[in-house]
């Protein structure tokens, strides 16, 4: 196989970031994290509106990097709000590219990855995919169960980094991870919470809608309270779905989405941001805490990923409530990037199949 014949492109769009990487086979050319402040995205009403903002971004790197496009073996974009689907490697098609834009199941940055891919995938005449979506849906029966039975829970989560930690934590510990039960949680714009179990993530608190607020979203709220904000007439529809996915949490207390500028003021003395610091540790802990039951309490391993995870403060913080379950390993950032280049490197090389979307 010749060096071109297995060099992937891997991007992955986050609400704050366009994350992108290079791998030749396995091993890894270059990666660019390109943050994205409030004032690069708020002219964008609608998250496919970035589409070509953030392409010309990733086209503007491979230019810097000296990566010709023609050079491409793949591309493989991080997996949208797409319908539940169990985990594994997919072949991007029209379906998938149609379901992401008329986003269904909600607006996320991550509906862009597969688009991408695909279209830059097209003009080159090679194959795009997507790993482990947002969507993967592994949950068992019991755990989709809300006490209304005109709601059913539903599995969203940052699935791709979770397993792919789940998986070196459980080699780590000379285990694969079909054997080990962990309990995974990613910190960063949105925080999931999920036990795994056989291979399998068995729960998780949707990261749109349930569980611990984050720096942006709101996490679960209490029912009587929004539902009387809902019929208030403060907001409108649309603002206040804007305000529970994408301007709760830190944002709606200081106006920033960046949990290093909230840890600066309670540094300065910020008591209120001091306070919402500790609740973010305290709700993430808790959820430890009742996704640990699901387990009924044979835990392995917690592990706390993602980029919040660089916090000290906040995953002492989280350690302190936690440690008693069971030991805790901080893999802080994520390990998306490597996760994706990798599941579409095992189509390119035979070892497994891709799945297909329909």
């Amino acid at each position: 196989m010749s060096l071109t014949k297995s060099r992937i492109l891997a991007i992955n769009p986050g609400a704050t970031s366009t994350k992108i990487a290079v791998y030749e086979a396995d091993t890894v050319l270059f990666t660019k994290t390109v943050e994205h402040s409030v004032k690069d995205l708020e002219s964008f009403d609608k998250i496919f509106d970035q589409y070509q903002y953030r392409l010309d971004l990733v086209l503007q790197v491979l230019k810097e990097k000296n990566i010709e496009l023609e050079s491409l073996a793949a591309i493989v974009g991080r997996g949208g709000l797409l319908k539940p689907l169990a985990g594994g490697t997919y072949r991007v098609n029209e379906k998938m590219v149609n379901d992401l834009k008329m986003a269904e199941r909600g607006e996320h940055a991550s509906n862009l990855g597969a688009v991408m891919a695909s279209n830059l995938a097209n003009q080159l005449n090679i194959s795009a995919f997507i790993v482990d979506p947002v969507s993967v849906d592994e949950m068992e029966p019991v755990a989709r169960v809300s006490g209304l039975a005109d709601i059913q829970r539903v599995s969203l989560s940052h699935a791709l980094n979770m397993k792919a930690v789940a998986r070196k934590v459980a080699k780590s510990m000379g285990k694969k991870y079909e054997e080990a039960k962990l309990i995974v949680v990613h910190l960063g714009t949105g925080v999931s919470v999920t036990p795994h179990k056989n291979g399998k993530m068995i729960d998780v608190n949707n990261a749109k809608a349930e569980g611990p607020f984050s720096p942006d979203r709101c996490g679960g709220l209490p029912a009587d309270q929004l539902v009387k904000l809902c019929f208030s007439g403060k907001y409108t529809y649309d603002e206040l779905k804007e305000i529970l996915g994408s301007k709760g949490g830190f944002y709606s207390y200081f106006g920033t989405k960046d949990a290093r500028e909230v840890e600066g003021m309670a540094e300065a003395g910020n008591k209120e941001a001091e306070i919402v610091l500790d609740a973010l540790a305290y709700q993430v802990a808790k959820e430890i805490g009742a996704m640990a039951t699901v387990l009924m309490g044979e835990v392995d391993r917690i592990v706390l990923t993602g980029g919040i995870a660089h916090s000290k403060r906040i995953v002492d913080d989280i350690v302190k409530r936690v440690k008693f379950i069971a030991p805790v390993e901080i893999i802080p950032g994520e390990e998306e990037l490597e996760s994706l280049a990798l599941g579409a490197l095992r189509i390119i090389n035979g070892d497994e199949e891709a799945a297909i979307y329909s």
